[in-house]
């Protein structure tokens, strides 16, 4: 199975974008999405030195933008993706690029919200001095009771040994002198505490821009930061996409997702790198690619062909209920014929963490449980088909 993720802010370096814009094409598309934003990505991308591009209100739309850009390198046509890719997953800002890639949203409405989410993190980072530092290595309690001890949140569980923490200035000071056992710590050039409550004005203003966004049920199974459950309703995806601005990003247990899912191969699309360092260290034995210039384009067609899944793109997904997470499913609506309103709980799966609900994304008829109770389920392994809005003909 091929996976395709998406990085997050802090991947963007100078001119990075400028090998792609050689390709036919790609400088036209990137002017329009540019006129969209509201800035100019060309010179963003290529020409721009490090301290204008570390700017959140110009890295988040210059690393959306080059992401929708490689892709279209990678795919020429959309419905060529949705074919093979198994699944997409983007860190923090990435998953903007990941619901464009997987048709949620339109690459336009994509600009949009990257544009307003970098304008009011960037607003809400002016509030108070904050930032974010790495902490690498050490015991995973001990990490989480020393952040705890100093007021920090973990921003970034990413896995693989790294943990960001992030908060006010005098608190990461406090943890640079007084770090964990057997860590390093490192700051990071951010503006602000990204994914903690000193965001919550950003949530505020993009929860309104959502409202009047129109959407789509995901094309590609999306593994979400939230908790690393696999998402197929658009509307999820937006909402989710919103609140994450102030809550942890959980790239460990999208990590785990993807191997409860049986992901072979990972593609990581501009300005790559990031994501491939974290997935060679924590997902042992998956082929990875980061995607970085066009020379790469023929290592990425290779592994298109040798981990796609080839699979009828047009198929509704909305059609059917599928598992979130790993673990034993306990259905609640068993009955064939059963009218389901949308929302509704029609199972439950409970793992050793902990036991998560599933919920019906459409209202619906039951027409079959494609598991039977007590079964082991996987992420995105479809548990029941539901016929649309009234009963089976």
């Amino acid at each position: 199975m091929l996976a395709i993720t998406c990085p997050g802010q802090g991947s963007q370096t100078p001119g990075f974008l400028a090998p792609w814009l050689e390709l036919p094409g790609v400088s036209d598309r990137l002017h329009w999405l540019s006129a969209v934003a509201g800035m100019d990505l060309e010179a963003h991308g290529t020409t721009s030195d490090e301290e204008t591009i570390k700017d959140t209100a110009v890295a988040q739309p210059l690393i959306v933008a080059s992401g929708l850009l490689s892709l279209l390198a990678l795919f020429e046509h959309p419905a060529d993706g949705f074919r093979v890719v198994g699944a997409g997953a983007g860190h923090s800002v990435g998953e903007i690029t990941a619901a464009a890639a997987a048709g949620v949203i339109s690459a336009e409405q994509a600009m949009v919200l990257v544009r307003e989410r970098g304008r009011s993190m960037a607003t809400a980072a002016t509030t108070t001095p904050t930032g974010m530092s790495a902490v690498l290595g050490g015991d995973p309690d001990e990490v989480a009771s020393v952040l705890e001890s100093h007021g920090l949140t973990p921003a970034n569980v990413n896995g693989a040994g790294q943990v960001v923490a992030a908060g006010t200035l005098e608190q990461l000071a406090a943890l640079a002198d007084n770090p964990p056992a057997k860590t390093r710590v490192m700051p990071l050039k951010v503006a602000g505490a990204f994914h903690t409550e000193h965001m919550a004005p950003a949530v505020d203003d993009l929860a309104r821009l959502s409202r009047a966004v129109s959407v789509h049920d995901a094309r590609v199974p999306l593994v979400s930061n939230v908790d690393g459950e696999v998402i197929h309703s658009g509307r999820e995806a937006l909402r989710r996409i919103v609140s994450q601005v102030r809550n942890p990003v959980r790239w460990d247990l999208c990590m785990e997702t993807m191997r409860d899912l049986g992901v072979t191969g990972i593609i990581e699309i501009p300005p790559a790198g990031t994501l491939t360092g974290l997935a060679k260290r924590g997902l042992k034995g998956v082929e990875v690619l980061a995607l970085k210039s066009p020379e790469d384009l023929d290592a990425a067609h290779r592994m298109v062909r040798e981990h796609g899944s080839a699979r009828e793109a047009s198929q509704p997904t909305w059609r059917l209920v599928t598992a979130p997470v790993k673990g034993t499913v306990a259905i609640t609506a068993s009955t064939p014929g059963t009218a389901v309103p949308a929302g509704d709980v029609v199972a439950r799966i409970s793992s050793l963490r902990d036991t998560r609900e599933v919920l019906a994304d459409h209202a619906g008829t039951v027409v079959e449980w494609l598991v039977e109770d007590g079964d082991p389920v996987s992420p995105g392994q479809p548990l029941l088909r539901l016929h649309p809005e009234g009963s089976i003909a």
